[in-house]
């Protein structure tokens, strides 16, 4: 069956992490350093790194993405028992060059081709999101990227998701917002964004405010959801 079409969208914004890039990608080029151990700190170094950005957001005690990324990897490696600061260096220096998801860069050229302005909206800090996008190829996709960093606080803060229209001009209902992060779409969603959650890991829907209007299990099918296709 096809997914529902979104209407009147005049814009596509996309998460990055987990979105656009595979956030497990770092851990999984160090698997035969990390053994068994690879795909469990993959797991405890995300689930970290997004505790950290809402419990600091929470104590108004903003740190960048960056510095919150390296606390996460620090208590993974710590609960895994793994002391190896050669190898902490390099999971860090791959996470700047995380691998985009294979169907990405021809998603997000169709959309341009089809008129959409298109952009990323993240909790990196500037210079992580610049590597990504640059290392993934996808910069001449996108109108914008957009970091939490100036605005000193993370998603699902509201004040995150009211910089899309500051920036690109577009109001919320006109705006197709991608997350395979469910607690970003029903952030998003209850900001006023039409949501598409791409969920990428069968994941249980959650009990929070907002719907995604649409769920894919990746971006292929995005461009005939938003009239792009």
């Amino acid at each position: 069956m096809s997914p529902a079409r979104l209407q009147n969208i005049q814009a596509c914004v996309f998460d990055a992490y987990g979105t656009l890039f595979d956030v497990n990608a770092a851990a999984g080029h160090c698997s035969a350093e990390l053994g068994d151990k690879w795909q469990p700190l993959a797991e405890l170094w995300r689930g970290r790194q997004l505790q950290y950005t809402w419990l600091r957001s929470l104590m108004a005690d903003y740190v960048d993405f960056w510095q919150i990324t390296g606390d996460a990897l620090d208590f993974a490696m710590a609960s895994l028992g793994i002391e190896d600061a050669a190898l902490r260096q390099r999971l860090m220096d791959l996470y700047l060059q995380l691998d985009a998801y294979p169907e990405v860069p021809d998603v997000l050229a169709a959309l341009k081709r089809a008129g959409m302005k298109t952009a990323v909206l993240s909790n990196g800090s500037p210079g992580m999101l610049r590597s990504a996008v640059e290392n993934a190829g996808i910069a001449r996709h996108l109108d914008a990227v957009i970091s939490v960093d100036p605005l000193r606080v993370y998603k699902p803060s509201v004040v995150v998701y009211a910089e899309v229209e500051r920036q690109l001009g577009v109001a919320p209902a006109s705006v197709s917002f991608q997350s395979s992060n469910s607690w970003d779409a029903h952030g998003a969603s209850a900001f006023g964004f039409k949501v598409v959650w791409v969920n990428r890991f069968g994941q249980a829907v959650e009990r929070l405010p907002g719907r995604p209007d649409v769920m894919l299990e990746t971006l292929d099918d995005l461009p005939a959801v938003v009239g792009a296709g």
